[in-house]
């Protein structure tokens, strides 16, 4: 008795240590050092495939297919998503929700721990750090919730919002979903402590320009035009000198290091990072799967002699059309760029009635010279939405966009003249099967938890 009780407390000791790759967090966070290198690996995080390494933009594009794209890989994860039908099981939706709140949890660990930092880098680190929570809870929020343009994001169920680290997976861990209304209210309290507290430039990472940047997206996707007009214009202001859209629309893609027109990109290079838009929209020739294709109901939205139509191409493997904006293994994964404020821009002082920086037709002008096109004289709101359709194409807002505009952005003409049902595979922009479901594993462990509707 007296031998198996040594051997057992032995193993029970065994079960207790921790990783030989894991410090605990009294060393990981005592110093100045170590506390800017746990925020670099919050970056590293944020690069994960599942997030904006690439598969978060991807599973936006899946989801408003709407017969101009489709998917052909064997993968079942995003072939769910693509057809609408997804499972509490779905690998990609779990991963999206596992690695979301691990990055939140770095974060969270960063922001624990400013008091260490040397009192000239508190503000620029507590900035980036207070970015990425905010980015992604905003993802988080718009794929497992329901729309905020449903109308009722008080009382719908968000994510769970979880504002300091967890050390510890007990009970007393379990936190319930707050409203829809409450995760967008915490996204915009660190998105504007990120704009006072970041520098203008601040290399590869999170800086102003690109905290006001997704500040108006924010406020784009709450229909709150004017303050999303006032965001991007803001960002525009920060960005000048210093940003500057690229000379042509080719080549704001595929760079191995930010180009001008980059506010915010996650970086790839030979030896880290993954750029998984690459990887299922490239070609195998590229060194992809070709995983996704262009359909010609997508390319009949584009005018002739538009440069963004000319950057599509015919695989030459398969036949199948393709986006050249995804040929680089090792390009970085754009996360937003110069393009997209202007476009916000317009949107928004059109629909405000006001002409804050610009006005919508000298900024969506700007845009459509860029791309080869002649101005159009007075847009309207039509005009702007299907603009920002062919810039943005294949860039992770589809759905999103779909969404905040209750299906107006699938409402366009294409040049043949033919116009959306403002449905996207049929489905409504409040669709149940537009929502990720609550991942299996979270219900289970967490009593608190409750799922969306439709699983």
């Amino acid at each position: 008795m007296v031998i198996v009780t040594m051997i057992v407390s032995a193993c029970s000791n065994e079960l207790d240590k921790l990783p030989p790759q894991s410090i605990s967090t009294d060393i990981a966070l005592n110093s100045d050092e170590n506390v800017k290198k746990v925020l670099i690996g919050a970056y590293d995080a944020l690069s994960n495939a599942d997030l904006f390494g690439g598969e978060i933009l991807r599973n936006s594009e899946l989801l408003a297919a709407d017969g101009e794209i489709r998917f052909t890989g064997t993968f079942n994860a995003p072939a769910e998503i693509w057809t609408k039908q997804m499972t509490t099981s779905n690998g990609d939706v779990s991963e999206a929700w596992l690695d979301g709140y691990n990055t939140i949890n770095i974060v969270n660990n960063v922001l624990s721990a400013l008091d260490v930092v040397e009192a000239a880098d508190r503000d620029r680190i507590e900035g980036e750090a207070i970015f990425i929570r905010a980015l992604i809870y905003f993802e988080l929020v718009k794929y497992f919730a329901k729309p905020y343009s449903d109308g009722n994001a008080a009382t719908n169920p968000g994510v769970p919002l979880i504002l300091s680290p967890t050390t510890a997976v007990n009970e007393s861990s379990q936190v319930a979903r707050s409203t829809v209304q409450e995760v967008y209210d915490q996204i915009l309290a660190d998105l504007t402590i990120a704009v006072a507290k970041l520098p203008a430039v601040n290399g590869e990472y999170a800086n102003s320009v690109a905290a006001n940047a997704i500040l108006s997206r924010v406020y784009l996707q709450m229909e709150n035009y004017a303050a999303a007009r006032d965001a991007a214009n803001a960002a525009l202001n920060d960005a000048a000198g210093n940003y500057f859209l690229a000379a042509t629309y080719d080549a704001a893609f595929n760079r191995e290091a930010n180009g001008i027109e980059d506010i915010f990109a996650i970086q790839v290079t030979t030896q880290d990072g993954v750029n998984a838009m690459q990887l299922y929209y490239g070609t195998t020739v590229d060194g992809g799967r070709g995983d996704i294709g262009i359909l010609q109901a997508h390319l009949d939205f584009y005018e002739a002699g538009d440069a963004r139509l000319a950057l599509h191409y015919i695989d030459p493997t398969n036949g199948e059309g393709r986006t050249g904006k995804w040929v680089n293994q090792f390009a970085n994964v754009g996360a937003i760029r110069l393009a997209e404020l202007y476009l916000t821009r317009a949107e928004c002082n059109l629909r405000e009635g006001t002409s804050v920086g610009a006005t919508p037709a000298v900024d969506v002008n700007l845009i459509r010279n860029r791309a080869g096109l002649a101005d159009i004289a007075a847009p309207t709101l039509n005009d702007i939405l299907l603009e920002r359709k062919l810039e943005l194409a294949h860039e992770g807002q589809a759905i999103h966009d779909f969404k905040r505009t209750r299906g107006d952005s699938y409402r366009l003409a294409d040049q043949n003249g033919v116009i959306g049902d403002g449905l996207v595979d049929g489905f409504a922009y409040d669709a149940n099967e537009l929502v990720y479901p609550i991942p299996d594993r979270e219900i289970n462990v967490n009593k608190k938890l409750v799922q969306n509707d439709g699983y």
